[in-house]
């Protein structure tokens, strides 16, 4: 879709001179190319005129009327005045009210008729508010479907509207970038028609069928790469890892469930295909995904080869290290810990037993990554909670073996559909089934006048021998502020509330040595209260914690806050979620009825997504996730499933393509992920 004539900067058109130049490049658009690109984010349809009569209070709309009084001004106070006018179409008055407008008295005559458009009020007065109006003969911003564009300062709607035309006027006939036996088969419209039409829609049929072949053609780029990546991936030949996990999995104390079964059954078949493994295990708080890592490593050490687990903490490590060395005792398998803290010479065991294959695998924290940890056959690499992982500590990890199988685990729960496109370069396991016998953690919603009621509650609890979460009140994403917030917040709560008990405070200021000691101060009882930030060490168990608070709780995405719900009902006391919110917007309200009734984290996880969009219910930066301009991930499933096999019939070269449109794709490709890409 790129020549030269749309790779011209943005200050070839008329009207764009540096300083409006600079305002477009803060919104990301330097050339052609980028401008027609700029989707609207909306659209206000000024096409059709209502009658008065026939109005809605709220609505913004056009009506043709005939102006049938002079201007009346009215000052209201130093620098107010307000301008009104009547109108009628013949089925009604509608009185039009602007606000320090001092131009309307040479432009509306009394006898004049013109379209207006704006927003209607009909009480306690029958009103439009600061309409913009035109003759019916020379209509610009009336009669037509309206493009409203994100904007930034020094830019307004119809200046980029105005760009837009220009552009398109000025730009030839673009390269089709969509195989035409995609079009063909799902009758999508061409390009230079989708880009008019995603700009300047003719009619709704117009708009959807732009929006739709534009949003098919997002999908199917970002999938082709993903998996161009997995071809590439599973080429990568690794030696068969055979072992039968059976003798473990009937060791254990408690039967798996299905959804553990089918996870292990696809782990043990990708270890023995001799082609490296890279799966995601995505599973909820509480759906056994350690033992599913446990089962894997299983295979590992009885294959004859070792196993790494790599785990964000120090606290998380050494509970995996305890948890893990417990399950394979009867099994003969060693197991060491190694963490950043550890005294060099508490070190030199593991470390020589990791080295002579003495030991089959290695628990622990970023420590496992030292140049000095060396392994005699490593055969398997696992990640925790793998959002704290970039690609690149992976691929250190990787590297202490050749071609090791690659497990990363993820306790967000994520729809499927949707994990396939995030992590397309992984195959995906979903643990979708909860262990029986977990317990439900009462979860209310309430408001701050319960707040006393609350706290009380929270120390009965605590002086019947428990213990509690305090999620401090959410603030703006300042470094300084959270800090600000925490100890002040923690500080308050020493002294005025609770000054008997001992209270607890962690944060993303500090080291992981320091929120480690806190965190093991709390599993062990030391600390009775816990006030965290948002983000609280996620997958440590503190069964005697029974109390989850979260305040400001309308703030909080669904996932999170299941996520922080999780903390607690990990032991056999009754535990307890409690939402506190400030305000009683429907929307929150709302929101929080959903965690209240309901406990199945990928249920909440689809209604965040919805509620949210991917961007939000991820943060684009931390997961990588491309941002899509014009597909919805959650609105648009149907194409997501069409625009999936598409992509992997072109990767495995099952779909009839020329040259020129192999090429297209490729420059696709190469423009989403910065030139680092190309189909192989």
């Amino acid at each position: 879709m790129s020549d030269s004539s749309m790779q011209r900067s943005i200050t070839q058109l008329p009207g764009v001179g540096p300083k409006r130049a600079a305002a477009f490049g803060k919104l990301g658009i330097f050339t052609l190319e980028d401008l027609l690109h700029h989707y609207p984010r909306g659209y206000e349809n000024r096409k059709t005129c209502k009658k008065i009569i026939e109005l809605v209070h709220d609505e913004t709309v056009c009506i043709k009327a005939v102006v049938t009084s002079s201007l009346q001004t009215k000052t209201l106070r130093k620098n107010m005045q307000i301008q009104t006018l009547k109108v009628s179409d013949g089925t009604g008055f509608l009185e039009l009210v602007w606000f320090n407008n001092r131009f309307l008295d040479a432009k509306l005559k009394k006898g004049d008729t013109f379209i207006f458009y704006g927003k209607v009020r009909l009480t306690p007065k029958r009103q439009m508010l600061t309409p913009i109006f035109e003759r019916p003969d020379q209509q610009k911003q009336t009669g037509r479907i309206v493009p409203l564009y994100p904007l930034t300062e020094g830019l307004t709607e119809n200046i980029v509207s105005e760009c837009v035309a220009r552009a398109l006027s000025l730009c030839p006939p673009q390269q089709e970038t969509l195989p035409a036996t995609l079009r063909r088969t799902y009758h999508f419209c061409d390009i230079n028609y989708a880009i008019s039409n995603i700009h300047f829609p003719a009619d709704k049929t117009a708009y959807e069928a732009a929006r739709k072949r534009l949003a098919f053609e997002e999908l199917f780029v970002f999938q082709s790469a993903l998996f161009s990546f997995k071809r590439r991936q599973c080429s990568h030949q690794a030696l068969p890892l055979t072992a039968s996990c059976a003798p473990f999995v009937a060791s254990l104390p408690y039967t798996p469930t299905g959804a553990q079964s089918r996870v292990i059954n696809e782990i043990a078949a990708d270890m023995a295909s001799g082609c490296a493994m890279n799966r995601l295990v995505c599973g909820d708080v509480g759906s056994g995904k350690t033992m599913v890592a446990a089962a894997a490593l299983y295979i590992a050490a009885k294959s004859g080869f070792q196993g790494a687990f790599m785990a964000p903490t120090e606290i998380l490590a050494a509970q995996h290290y305890e948890s893990l060395k417990k399950l394979f005792a009867p099994h003969g398998i060693e197991v060491v810990l190694l963490t950043g803290s550890m005294p060099a010479a508490e070190r030199r065991k593991p470390l020589s037993s990791l080295e002579k294959g003495i030991a089959q695998i290695a628990v622990g924290t970023h420590a496992l990554l030292s140049t000095n940890v060396a392994f005699r056959r490593l055969g398997l690499a696992i990640t925790d909670e793998q959002h704290r992982f970039g690609v690149n500590q992976r691929q250190i990890l990787s590297e202490k073996g050749e071609n090791p199988h690659l497990l990363v685990m993820s306790a967000t729960p994520i729809p499927r559909t949707l994990a396939m496109i995030i992590y397309g370069d992984l195959d995906v396991s979903i643990i979708d089934e909860l262990p029986p016998g977990r317990q439900k953690i009462d979860t209310f919603a309430l408001g701050e006048n319960y707040r006393k009621r609350v706290f009380g509650f929270i120390k009965k609890e605590i002086d019947a021998g428990r213990q509690a979460y305090i999620v401090c009140p959410l603030v703006e994403e300042s470094e300084y502020d959270e800090l600000h917030s925490v100890t002040e917040y923690t500080a308050k709560l020493r002294e005025e509330v609770f000054s008997n008990l001992s209270i607890g405070m962690i944060h993303g200021k500090m080291k992981p040595a320091e929120k480690d000691a806190v965190m093991t101060a709390f599993k062990q009882g030391e600390i009775k209260i816990l006030v965290a930030t948002s983000v609280i060490e996620v997958g440590v168990d503190v069964p005697n914690a029974t109390i989850m608070l979260i305040e400001n709780a309308e703030r909080f995405g669904l996932s999170q806050l299941h996520q922080l719900r999780g903390r607690v009902g990990r032991g056999t006391e009754k535990s307890y979620c409690i939402l506190l919110a400030q305000g009683s917007s429907d929307t929150a309200y709302t929101r929080l009825q959903v965690m209240k009734n309901n406990h199945d984290g990928f249920a909440i996880a689809e209604a965040d997504l919805k509620q949210r969009g991917p961007g939000e219910f991820f943060g684009t930066r931390q997961h990588g996730l491309q941002p899509f301009k014009v597909a919805n991930l959650y609105s648009d499933m149907e194409l997501l499933t069409l625009s999936t096999n598409a992509a992997r019939d072109y990767i495995d070269g099952n779909m009839t393509v020329t040259t020129q449109e192999k090429e297209a794709i490729e420059q696709k490709i190469e423009a989403l992920f910065n030139n680092r890409v190309t189909i192989t």
